[in-house]
């Protein structure tokens, strides 16, 4: 984020999410509820991660639920419509670096009101936090000129 939009954020959002919460969850229902929270994306690494090591599988979806939780404050909505859990992605980009993904109709929805969403995650032997920062929308130069 560049110092010019620095001065544009429209939104901040935080969340924590107990690691064992998450699990005990899942273990009430399983592949449901990772549908519920998961976008496809996210399910395939989920999938993997968990067939690996269960545990590290639960930290990734307590973390992706924490980031989605964190993205919903931060564009203000909350769990309300066009925001639902499968339609915000954090994947990672080359180099590790987690990027939002959106999906429709949030997608649609979000990009006439935000810009860039920022996200970062961390995570304890416990514990994943989840930071996110939403950058204003540019303003249209043609609008913003008066033409």
């Amino acid at each position: 984020m560049d110092v010019e939009s620095a001065q544009h954020i429209a939104g901040i959002g935080v969340d924590l999410a107990r690691i064992e919460r998450i699990a005990r969850v899942y273990d009430r229902h399983g592949a449901r509820f990772v549908r519920r929270i998961l976008g496809p994306d996210e399910i395939a690494v989920f999938e993997r991660r968990h067939g690996r090591d269960s545990r590290r599988g639960l930290r990734f979806l307590a973390s992706r639920f924490a980031a989605k939780e964190a993205f919903s404050k931060a564009i203000g909505l909350g769990m309300h419509e066009p925001m639902a859990w499968s339609r915000m992605q954090t994947l990672n980009a080359p180099g590790g670096r987690p990027a939002v993904v959106l999906r429709e109709p949030l997608a649609a929805w979000y990009a006439v009101r935000f810009g860039v969403a920022h996200v970062s995650i961390t995570d304890e032997d416990e514990v994943v936090a989840a930071f996110v920062v939403v950058e204003a929308r540019a303003p249209d130069p043609i609008i913003a000129n008066g033409f």
